[in-house]
């Protein structure tokens, strides 16, 4: 069995890594070596699985900016005037000219089973421009390798976004039709499933950025593409939910182990400690200095439903529930999500209780999803050796549970093999597992700013924050939605404390917490973690919302959203270098 992580076989002649147009791979006498044999082609082929997400600042992190996480800081991206065209990046296209270099000789290659091969190439093609139009719209689209004379290439403008999108799904369905490889058991090798379930997430950021991105004036080509979700997610066979003896691990499970779960992960990237292939998942979790301590929102863990299936937000005293209290008998995936009451670590394999930590997270609601509950090495070095998971069949669920709602076709029937099916793992019991919602939720109405009233797109959409939660998803949803303002109006806030005090929250007669303003107090307890919320306007300061009692409100400093902000700015220097690429709007 083969297990591709981040250390790969890669080919000298295969390392165009620079970042200009005008630079390209050059043939050599290893080239018959190389294309000549199915070995060479493989090996090739290899060097692109690099576009795959980087470990270290892993999926895990990508959800940090997005409306349900506060952390410490704001970046570039949210901070008042740093983006621009000074300060962008992302327009490199080395990876783009080592695909084209390899495709233009494959497909003059004799091996018989080259058109294997050029379809992984295509995939990675269509994930390169995917991530290109996705950060800047329109790109040049490129589909050979550029000779230095070409100056029409090389300097020429850029193609029209819904142009290249349609590229990118011919990549895609060339992939799906010629790879050879169905499933692989290691979920570390691109198969036909692998681009099936990638296209089903392309596909329906495209067909939300029709549908809602109104200035474009494509809303009437968004169906077809959400009809391309619906198919190509029904192709995809060979997986499940994936279950644990226990019902209350079966989601947390995936993501703290060494090995894939084959039933519901279509890819991963396997780390190996012999290799010194890591993440940093513990460390940017649970260390107080290191990264940006993410923590949950209380708008966002209000969403998790009751076990039975009805809403947490129905209850007219929802607001002013406590922690121990307002977890009880909530979506399993909660509890495997942050920490509650029930939680212990070990330390040098030696059990210990740990409730939510407010040395550590800012809200109260601490995530446990990526970390080991071990504490060392983990969570002081970048040691973790977890499987990274950026592909499973959830997602595929909810991508096609997504489009049948926009195409206003679902059926009972899917709505139980979708959504049903999520809520089932998650333990939650009754009629919505298997009935389509018929009333809008307002809390959700109300969370999305009237965009969403359709109460099953509604609840997909629910469903699709608490499964996907810190896999990174959540940014490129606002980016399609078109509600981008969620990025910086989104409350940063945590737990309701009904007053000033020590705080016992995981009901054990221990204090784990006490909010206090002026002059620290004084404990015997060593473990306490002390609070200081008095009144303060700034930037990293915790505050009660209602002065001496209310939700814990965090202030990270200003964030800013203006709508130029969907799309990057071309940056400067590449424009200097090109100027027929022209510029966005609004970055003038």
């Amino acid at each position: 069995m083969k297990i591709y992580n981040y250390i790969i076989p890669f080919l000298l002649l295969a390392a165009a890594t620079s970042c200009n147009l005008d630079e390209y791979p050059v043939d050599t006498a290893s080239n018959q070596a190389i294309f000549g044999s199915a070995t060479g082609l493989e090996l090739y082929s290899n060097s692109f699985y690099n576009i795959l997400p980087g470990t270290d600042v892993g999926v895990f992190q990508g959800d940090d900016a997005s409306d349900l996480v506060a952390r410490n800081g704001v970046d570039t991206y949210l901070s008042v005037n740093a983006l621009s065209a000074a300060t962008s990046s992302g327009w490199s296209w080395g990876a783009l000219r080592n695909i084209n270099y390899f495709i233009e000789n494959a497909q003059n290659s004799t091996v018989a089973e080259k058109n294997n091969y050029i379809g992984v190439a295509r995939f990675f093609r269509a994930l390169f421009y995917f991530d290109k139009v996705t950060r800047f719209g329109d790109v040049p689209w490129i589909d050979k390798t550029i000779e230095i004379t070409d100056s029409l290439t090389l300097y020429g403008p850029r193609d029209d976004r819904f142009m290249v999108m349609d590229k990118v799904l011919e990549d895609l369905d060339f992939a799906i039709e010629n790879i050879t490889l169905t499933s692989d058991a290691s979920s570390t090798r691109i198969t036909k499933n692998v681009a099936r379930a990638y296209k089903t997430r392309i596909a329906l950021f495209e067909a939300s950025f029709r549908k809602y991105h109104v200035e474009y004036g494509m809303q009437g080509t968004a169906n077809e593409w959400f009809q391309e979700v619906v198919t190509t997610a029904n192709e995809i066979t060979g997986f499940s939910l994936h279950q644990a003896a226990q019902m209350d691990r079966s989601y947390r499970e995936l993501f703290i182990t060494k090995s894939p779960f084959a039933d519901e992960t279509i890819l991963a990237v396997a780390l190996d400690a012999s290799l010194q292939v890591f993440s940093s998942a513990n460390r940017r979790f649970i260390s107080p200095t290191y990264g940006n301590r993410p923590s949950l929102t209380r708008n966002f863990v209000n969403t998790y439903l009751n076990l039975d299936g009805t809403s947490f937000t129905d209850n007219p005293d929802y607001k002013t529930t406590p922690f121990v209290e307002e977890v009880k008998n909530r979506d399993l995936r909660l509890k495997q999500t942050v920490r509650l009451g029930d939680y212990h670590r070990t330390e040098n394999g030696v059990p210990v209780v740990a409730p939510p930590n407010f040395n550590q997270t800012f809200t109260g609601y601490q995530p446990i999803k990526w970390c080991y509950d071990e504490r060392f090495p983990y969570d002081d070095e970048s040691r973790n050796d977890n499987a990274h998971i950026i592909m499973r069949y959830a997602e595929v669920l909810l991508n096609k549970a997504e489009a049948l709602a926009e195409l206003g076709t679902m059926t009972p029937g899917e709505w139980t093999e979708t959504i049903g099916a999520l809520r089932a793992r998650a333990g939650i019991t009754g009629s919505t597992l298997t009935s389509l919602p018929t009333q809008a939720d307002p809390y959700l109405v109300n969370y999305y700013k009237g965009k969403f009233t359709d109460p099953v797109l509604l609840e997909v959409i629910r469903e699709r924050a608490v499964e996907m939660v810190f896999e990174g998803l959540r940014p490129d949803d606002l980016r399609r939605w078109h509600i981008g303002e969620l990025f910086a109006e989104s409350q940063m806030n945590g737990m309701y404390v009904p007053g000033l005090g020590e705080y016992d929250l995981n009901s054990d007669g221990i204090m784990d917490v006490y909010f206090y303003q002026g002059t620290k107090p004084q404990s015997s307890n060593p473990a306490i973690a002390f609070v200081d919320v008095s009144p303060s306007s700034g930037a990293g300061r915790l505050q009660l919302s209602n002065g001496t009692s209310g939700e814990v409100l965090f202030n990270p400093g200003v964030r800013e959203w203006m709508d130029k902000k969907y799309l990057y700015p071309i940056p400067e220097s590449d424009l200097i270098r090109n100027p027929a690429l022209g510029q966005n709007p609004g970055w003038d």
